[in-house]
């Protein structure tokens, strides 16, 4: 039977800065489900999202140096690490020419799926004013909005009270809404 090493994240962090890569092996099978949904849902290809999973986790070896416990918990980091790289992933223009491509293979499919695209659009927009508000808040939005994160689980994920979540989702709203009322 093969025995399942649990760390605590300051002992699993050591472990990776000194590039141990039975943590590293540990860490991805604790940490990739959560990060895959999260990739899942931005882009909605299983194959895509498994592309950028490994790229995801490439990248947090080669700069795990860059870490900062004092910034955030490891999965905010990679969470953040991981958004970033899909969505970079989705700006790029061989995503946009293979999307096009796949469009108009698809072509009658796509008129049935109007009203999708244009739910996707308005979600992007929202996403470019989360530019506009604090990192602390954005973060919050990110996880409830468009993770599908509970106050709760957000509370326990960033290590943080429950009342400061709710105070930070409140004021990130009223923020966001005070943006889009001027657009």
């Amino acid at each position: 039977m093969e025995v399942i090493n649990k760390y605590s994240e300051e002992e699993l962090v050591a472990l990776l800065q000194g590039q141990d890569k039975q943590a590293f092996s540990y860490l991805y099978d604790n940490y990739s489900p959560a990060l895959n949904n999260i990739i899942f849902r931005m882009v909605e290809d299983v194959a895509l999202t498994e592309d950028i999973l490994q790229e995801a986790f490439v990248k947090i070896w080669h700069n795990f140096t860059s870490y900062d416990k004092s910034k955030g918990r490891l999965f905010t980091w990679m969470l953040n690490l991981t958004r970033n790289l899909t969505i970079d992933v989705l700006r790029s223009k061989g995503y946009k020419k293979q999307s096009k491509i796949s469009g108009d293979e698809n072509s009658v499919n796509n008129l049935q799926d109007n009203s999708i695209n244009i739910n996707k659009f308005d979600s992007l927009g929202i996403r470019k004013q989360l530019a506009n508000i604090k990192p602390e808040q954005r973060v919050i939005i990110d996880m409830a909005y468009f993770n599908g994160y509970t106050q709760d689980e957000i509370a326990k994920e960033l290590g943080i009270p429950l009342g400061t979540v709710k105070t930070r989702m409140r004021t990130a709203i009223l923020e966001l809404r005070k943006m889009l009322q001027h657009l």
